[in-house]
């Protein structure tokens, strides 16, 4: 984007949006650029630049020096308190800053062990994982969930970032939590975001040799201006981690696997025949 080109924010997209909308507005009618609105803070202008426009929520710290600059009266110390409130039941404290940080991934890669990963999944599936693993929620809150899972998914809405590579262990493929029609739908769903040049995604044999890794998902984001990550995901806990000695260990196992797993030609063929299959399969088999 050219140097000096405003690009409007729609505020109704998010909570972020909404509140990074109100900060441009206030910062602009007291006349500060971004550099001299941060000055003081231990924050830098890129960073505010990216909560103005709704793809990073404001965090407490900042809020409050916000506020004293530009005499708001706590309002966006506030406002912390509202996109907590907003994101408690859809997200996990943990995997909260994962949203955030896939709108702002320039890579995204995957290993999938036990679920397809949720930016890939269809409606179906993702009311169907939630409602086996949180088996207390009302039928109001499973929608909610399963709404802000597929509301994930509009990373892909951009045809050029994130590249996205996915590796599903071949279980993922014959023993799904759908049948039929559904199931075939969420093969559908992969192989069309892959034709489209969205997603590589690679099927794992289940003869590989990745015991070691069986029992942990793993995920990758790279950035523009910031650190790369892995998150790491178990049934009912997450990690992020920023070490770089972590972060190269990790991505040498994954390394590992993309080497192990089946190319993504093949891979796709696979997944295709699949679907077709639960399309064509008896339903009371």
């Amino acid at each position: 984007m050219a140097r000096g080109q405003r690009v409007e924010i729609d505020g109704s997209e998010s909570v972020p949006s909404f509140y990074g909308k109100e900060l441009r507005f206030q910062r602009e009618r007291a006349g500060l650029t971004l550099e001299q609105l941060v000055e003081g803070s231990f924050y830098g202008a890129t960073y505010l630049s990216e909560i103005e426009r709704g793809q990073r929520s404001i965090p407490v710290d900042l809020a409050r020096h916000v506020d004293r600059v530009l005499k708001t009266d706590g309002y966006f110390e506030r406002c912390c308190e509202d996109v907590r409130r907003a994101k408690r039941g859809l997200y996990a404290p943990y995997f909260a800053r994962i949203v955030e940080a896939e709108k702002r991934a320039n890579v995204i890669e995957e290993w999938a062990n036990a679920l397809i990963p949720g930016l890939l999944q269809t409606e179906a599936y993702a009311r169907a994982v939630f409602s086996s693993m949180h088996t207390t929620d009302t039928p109001e809150e499973v929608e909610a969930k399963t709404r802000s899972r597929l509301e994930r998914a509009r990373v892909f809405d951009n045809s050029k970032r994130p590249e996205y590579w996915v590796i599903l262990h071949e279980s993922l493929v014959s023993h799904p939590p759908l049948k039929g029609e559904e199931m075939a739908d969420q093969l559908d769903h992969i192989a069309a975001l892959a034709r489209r040049r969205r997603i590589i995604p690679q099927i794992l044999p289940w003869n590989a040799a990745t015991q070691l890794l069986m029992g942990l998902s793993l995920m990758f984001l790279e950035f523009d201006d910031e650190p790369p990550v892995v998150y790491t995901e178990g049934p009912h806990h997450g990690q992020i981690l920023d070490d770089p000695a972590l972060v190269k260990t990790y991505s040498k196992a994954y390394d590992r696997l993309r080497a192990a797993a089946m190319p993504p030609e093949a891979s796709l063929a696979m997944i295709e025949r699949a679907a077709e299959d639960y399309r064509n399969a008896d339903p009371t088999s």
